[in-house]
């Protein structure tokens, strides 16, 4: 089974930037989307035989998240609570054996006014996911916005205390994972350095490599012996971000 993962900054935009090339090539089994920065109507995606979900936000080009499956879910829901989220920053989806959680976790912004809402917002989302795993093992996905170890992030040094890399964020990040869960990356590569998912739109940042690894799957520590691989798709461009991949096996699989 694979998964896909890839905050595309701005879906419609993408598409113009090779988004389907992508798509069409990588042949996910469930293929997750964050910021896709559209409304309801506005960007028809036919992916056959993807069934689609979309969790709009309110405010028009801003955050929202998608999710293309070829396997049928249980159940979807949308938020952490029914209509709760209005910024539409997480999609559930229950699997016989698994539930998935695209997620694409709030910035504390650059002056770091919205680190309290963003730390609150962790706790809510850490409890959400610990109820879900009480019921049956779970895989999340997205973009969490931090980056977790000194080495996720090419310049720590001068970076330390930045959204995205407070120690608030971090510390996030390992009670998250000291719930139960592993970072499927790391879970595979644990002393790999130089991978990143995220780079600014700086000139010749991307080319250099000065990247942040903020990009993320996630899995209950109990679905360790199902987990094949875990992969960066650094080469795909389109977006600010690019692609994330997990690989799975002996669960359900795809029609």
């Amino acid at each position: 089974m694979k998964l896909v993962s890839w905050n595309v900054n701005g879906l419609r935009a993408c598409v113009n930037k090779g988004f389907n090339d992508y798509f069409e090539l990588v042949d996910a089994d469930i293929f997750c989307v964050q910021e896709t920065k559209l409304q309801d109507g506005q960007l028809c995606l036919e992916h056959e035989p993807y069934a689609q979900y979309w969790n709009y936000a309110v405010k028009k080009g801003y955050s929202g998240t998608a999710v293309f499956t070829k396997i049928r879910p249980l159940s979807v829901r949308y938020g952490i609570e029914e209509d709760e989220e209005a910024e539409g920053r997480i999609l559930t989806l229950e699997f016989r054996d698994f539930y998935l959680v695209n997620v694409y976790t709030p910035n504390a912004k650059r002056d770091l006014s919205r680190l309290p809402y963003r730390m609150e917002w962790e706790d809510r989302f850490r409890a959400y996911v610990l109820d879900l795993d009480s019921r049956k093992p779970v895989v999340i996905c997205g973009d969490l916005n931090v980056a977790h170890q000194e080495f996720d992030i090419k310049n720590a040094k001068s970076n330390r205390g930045n959204s995205g890399f407070t120690q608030e964020e971090r510390d996030k990040m390992t009670a998250l994972l000291g719930a139960g869960f592993l970072d499927t990356f790391r879970h595979f590569y644990p002393d790999r350095e130089d991978a990143y998912s995220w780079w600014s739109n700086m000139p010749k940042v991307r080319e250099r490599n000065v990247g942040w690894r903020i990009d993320y799957f996630l899995a209950s520590a109990r679905l360790a012996p199902h987990l094949v691989d875990a992969q960066i798709d650094a080469h795909v461009l389109g977006s600010d971000h690019c692609p994330v991949v997990l690989l799975m096996q002996g669960l359900e699989e795809s029609p």
